[in-house]
């Protein structure tokens, strides 16, 4: 029977708004579903058939894909990890406590609720609509240190922060945790989508613990993200040594070629003890704001990113697996060739790259599944089933490109909220947001025109270059700009500013206006795209009284 024709036309809607119907027939509302449905389908069968989960990470969830973006803040103990969370929402949390001695000695999810209170551990792990599920891998003694802080905060209704406990130097505080700090954090690392390291000024020695803990974060370079706090301890000498002495700890644990981007600053609501850098620090955690504020319009990015980087992973752990199988004797024999092949691993790495062309960087850490693979039958193994593979390339071939335009298209129809509330709130607004009064800005609110305060030495230089008839040609004007030293391509911009009437020549009021906007690009500050009112030289103004006047008289 023939659907009636309103029917049709009413599917035939969503499939166009809605990312519509794919080969298979799968039905994707929004890109969050497309990713959860791609992986039960496609990669958790793959998983699962080769100990993925017991090797490398549990099984994802519903809630993973659905959280709201999450940022861990990782440190040792006084560098302000806790103080940070408060400044950013401008509010005590719940099981908040901060002091110079560690307080903080277990891990606070601060996450946004109706009502004010505290979850322990044990309730956190078996409520599904939190990520936190796969947590109870890790025990009582992890359990017990795990609590959620929940407060309707503005700023929590885009954003989760993680708090970690202070990391002490030492072998015995490693020991004494009760709980393998590092695989926990490692856990937190693949599915946050911002890790901030915070450092002190004051002390920078990275202790063993917490080379380990960045170590834990191998694969997420990219989320990772390192604040310099209480920066304004130390004067601009100090600060420069502190900064290259901070690069070059990060260098040796962090082994990447690029540089991690370092935010300088002071992240509390106290005075600043060393103002000399005031405007740098304004700076740095204004791109520091910038950056979490841009998480929730990345939210989706990032889950499909990590999601391409397991498949990857699972893909190559499949071929590990199958090829130790293949290698096993049927009878006799097993566990001497099992110790072979483990001690081989390296070797075969290096077989299954050329085999299946895999790049080097794609293998897990060969001494870690060396480890692992001491407590697996071999022989119990599967051998290589090319669907799973099959099914898994073909996903990341085709589908995660069909999801890449849902993107796209999905924040063109609504841009997902910034994060805004608490220290993100008001800082760019009025007399004190970044830039105001300076620069162009300078002399927005004064009466006068700005630019006459230096006139009088700038038609000194005007008169010397010989005007004809009250202006100077461009030839004339070509040779004082360009003792500024500036691009030509700058000079260029500063003459189609400061030439109001378009004539190829500048008035007295011009060339100060040429001169003045020389000064602001000199001192460090950018050039507007079209000149501001404020700006724009008394002689040039439409005069909208003597307009009245004149209409008035027509009339």
């Amino acid at each position: 029977v023939g659907a009636p024709a309103s029917v049709t036309s009413m599917f035939s809607w969503v499939k166009q708004e809605q990312g519509g119907r794919n080969k298979d027939g799968e039905m994707y509302q929004t890109v969050t579903e497309g990713l959860q449905s791609l992986y039960l389908k496609k990669l958790l069968p793959l998983e699962e058939t080769y100990l993925f989960h017991d090797f490398h990470s549990p099984a994802l969830e519903a809630a993973d894909f659905q959280s709201k973006p999450m940022v861990l803040l990782v440190g040792q103990y006084s560098t302000g990890k806790t103080t940070f969370i408060r400044y950013l929402l401008e509010q005590d949390f719940p099981g908040m406590r901060i002091g110079p001695e560690p307080t903080t000695d277990g891990f606070i999810a601060v996450m946004h609720g109706e009502n004010e209170g505290i979850i322990p551990g044990n309730a956190l792990v078996v409520d599904p609509r939190k990520p936190f599920r796969k947590l109870n891998a890790f025990g009582n003694s992890f359990l017990n240190r795990f609590i959620c802080s929940q407060m309707p905060n503005q700023v929590l209704q885009s954003i989760s922060i993680i708090d970690t406990p202070g990391i002490l130097s030492g072998e015995k505080q490693r020991i004494s945790r009760g709980y393998d700090f590092a695989e926990v954090l490692r856990w937190f690392g693949e599915r946050v989508d911002r890790i901030i390291l915070l450092f002190d000024a004051h002390k920078l020695d990275i202790s063993d613990e917490f080379s380990e803990a960045i170590r834990a974060f191998k694969g997420q370079d990219d989320k990772i993200r390192v604040v310099l706090n209480k920066a304004d301890q130390v004067d601009t000498q100090q600060l420069m040594r502190v900064y290259g002495a901070l690069m070059w700890s990060l260098g040796k644990v962090i082994n990447t070629p690029e540089v991690v981007r370092v935010y300088l600053g002071s992240f509390w609501g106290k005075p600043l003890q060393n103002t000399e850098n005031r405007r740098l620090f304004e700076a740095e955690s204004q791109d520091l704001f910038k950056d979490i504020q841009s998480l929730p319009r990345n939210a989706a990015l990032r889950k499909l990113n990590d999601l391409i980087k397991r498949a990857r992973l699972a893909k190559v752990h499949a071929y590990i697996i199958s090829y130790l199988k293949k290698e096993m004797p049927s009878l006799f024999g097993r566990e001497k060739k099992k110790e072979e092949l483990i001690s081989r691993l390296p070797e075969i790495y290096c077989i299954l790259q050329r085999e299946h062309h895999i790049s080097p960087g794609d293998f897990p850490n060969v001494t870690k599944m060396q480890d692992m693979l001491q407590h697996y039958d071999f022989n119990k193994f599967p051998s290589l089933k090319i669907k799973l593979i099959e099914s898994v390339d073909k996903m990341l071939a085709t589908k995660i490109a069909g999801l890449m335009s849902m993107i796209r298209d999905e924040e063109s129809k609504a841009p997902p909220a910034m994060v805004s509330g608490g220290a993100f709130e008001g800082s760019q607004d009025g007399p004190f947001g970044r830039g105001y009064g300076e620069g162009v800005s300078a002399g927005a609110d004064a009466e006068d025109w700005i630019v006459s305060r230096e006139k009088h030495r700038y038609d000194e230089l005007f008169y010397m270059l010989m005007p004809v008839n009250g202006k100077i040609t461009g030839v004339n004007a070509k040779k004082e700009m360009m003792n500024s030293r500036l691009p030509n391509t700058v000079l260029g911009k500063i003459w189609k500013l400061a030439d109001c009437d378009q004539d190829g020549m500048l008035d007295d009021e011009e060339f100060a206006l040429a001169q003045h906007l020389i000064k602001i690009k000199l001192e460090g500050f950018e050039l507007p795209g079209e000149l501001p009112d404020h700006l724009v030289p008394p002689a040039h103004r439409k005069n909208p009284t003597a307009d009245a006047l004149y209409n008035h008289s027509e009339d």
